[in-house]
């Protein structure tokens, strides 16, 4: 619990502490979210970015000038509560105030998005506002969470943050997605992935991560993408596919486990059926790519063998399972030419991860190609300039050992735990093909 003394006054705090503060005279900071009246009574919910809080304006406890004042304060106008905290077991927050000053710091204008639905287009074209409202505050409180659960999570286990830049002169994931700038007189890309890095860093501390932005020039409307979104990828020496796999398996589960524990109210406000969250433990199901492409078969889906899953097919492979389900063993040609293959040559040693529910793939990883020849021949195969991957290269010829890592997109993770159809509500201000404002 934090608050200070301000002035001679009684103590100041957030709303998310009132609970410690029951009897006593607080003020409160924040804005108008609603209000109501009945007769010599009315009601205004004060929010402040850490809660949602009733306040009670009672004729008979204030001025006549404050009494007055719910003609003046409209949704939005920023106000300074000072009041008795009570304990209102039916209230969100389990507390309320009972007014007996309030300061207007601004009258808000009348306020473009009002407590009624809107369509889509006109709540992203407000995004600046929309984020004020109470679900979207509760997705950025749960997106919060997961990002302090990833950094925890690796913190803990001895990783070692290594940030990858954003400008490179290479592609991670194909040339046909990459963001191409001017950089004095060459070209540099934005950054698809920080893996190639990792690689470099757990070469030099054993295991290592990145978590930071990414770009993907799809040309893609669909509800699961952006073109700029967070990944976290974390890089282990000495580590092969399964032990990989392993990993992911505990990684998720922690996360959905700190969410469970740390958001319920928020998770609640956005009607997330919570028995769903609480089936995700370990072990995952683990099936390999031909498997997949059976269940597709029993589906009657028309797929053709070699090509990566699309929406349709991830969620009819899901639908088989109450937990992600980790594919694996793919054929080689469907993944990227760092990717190391099984002793037969025919399959790629990579793992998706398909969240349950029909969110789609949350994490993509595998073991990497750890033999400087064989990785300079597949560089080569699929047209990339080798010179743009000497220093990668360099990896093979220093010491080279198996490895492995993987990379969580934030984002369609947001999406899965809070149980929102659209990915564009999971990051404060989503970039997409035909977005590049707020």
């Amino acid at each position: 619990m934090q608050y200070y003394q301000h002035g001679n006054i009684m103590s100041q705090t957030d709303i998310r502490n009132l609970k410690d503060f029951i009897g006593k005279e607080v003020q409160v900071n924040g804005w108008v979210y609603n209000m109501r009246s009945i007769g010599k009574i009315w009601f205004v919910i004060v929010r402040d970015g850490t809660g949602y809080v009733q306040c009670v304006v009672s004729k008979d406890d204030v001025a006549d000038d404050i009494f007055k004042l719910e003609d003046v304060l409209t949704q939005e106008s920023s106000l300074i509560v000072k009041g008795i905290v009570q304990e209102d077991k039916r209230s969100e927050s389990g507390v309320e105030i009972i007014a007996k000053d309030i300061e207007v710091v601004h009258v808000a204008e009348e306020y473009p998005i009002s407590l009624k639905d809107h369509g889509v287009s006109f709540l992203m074209d407000n995004r600046h506002l929309w984020l004020r409202s109470k679900k979207q505050f509760a997705i950025m409180k749960i997106r919060q969470r997961i990002i302090k659960s990833i950094r925890d999570f690796f913190d803990e286990r001895g990783f070692v943050l290594i940030d990858s830049p954003m400008f490179t002169g290479n592609a991670v994931e194909g040339t046909t997605t990459l963001f191409e700038t001017d950089y004095f007189n060459r070209s540099a890309y934005l950054t698809q992935s920080g893996q190639l890095y990792q690689e470099a860093g757990a070469m030099a501390f054993g295991k290592t991560y990145c978590f930071g932005p990414c770009f993907r020039a799809e040309k893609s409307k669909t509800r699961k993408h952006l073109t700029e979104f967070w990944m976290v990828e974390p890089e282990i020496a000495y580590c092969d596919i399964n032990q990989n796999m392993d990993l992911i398996e505990e990684f998720i589960s922690y996360i959905v486990s700190e969410c469970l524990e740390h958001c319920s109210q928020e998770l609640e406000i956005l009607d997330r059926d919570l028995s769903k969250l609480k089936n995700i433990a370990t072990p995952f199901p683990r099936i390999s790519y031909d498997d997949a492409l059976k269940i597709l078969k029993d589906k009657n889906h028309d797929f053709e063998y070699g090509s990566d899953f699309g929406a349709p097919d991830e969620e009819a492979i899901a639908s088989e399972f109450n937990k992600p389900v980790m594919i694996h063993s793919w054929p080689h040609e469907t993944k990227a030419f760092y990717m190391k293959r099984d002793s037969s040559d025919k399959y790629a040693l990579g793992v998706d991860v398909i969240a349950p529910e029909g969110y789609g793939e949350i994490v993509g990883g595998g073991q990497r190609e750890d033999n400087h020849d064989l990785l300079v021949k597949r560089i080569k195969d699929h047209g990339l300039p080798l010179d743009a991957f000497k220093w990668y290269l360099d990896l093979r010829k220093y010491g080279s050992v198996p490895h492995s890592g993987f990379g969580l997109g934030l984002e369609r993770t947001v999406s899965w735990i809070c149980g929102i159809d659209h990915i564009r509500q999971t990051i404060p201000f989503p970039r997409t093909m035909g977005r590049l404002e707020p």
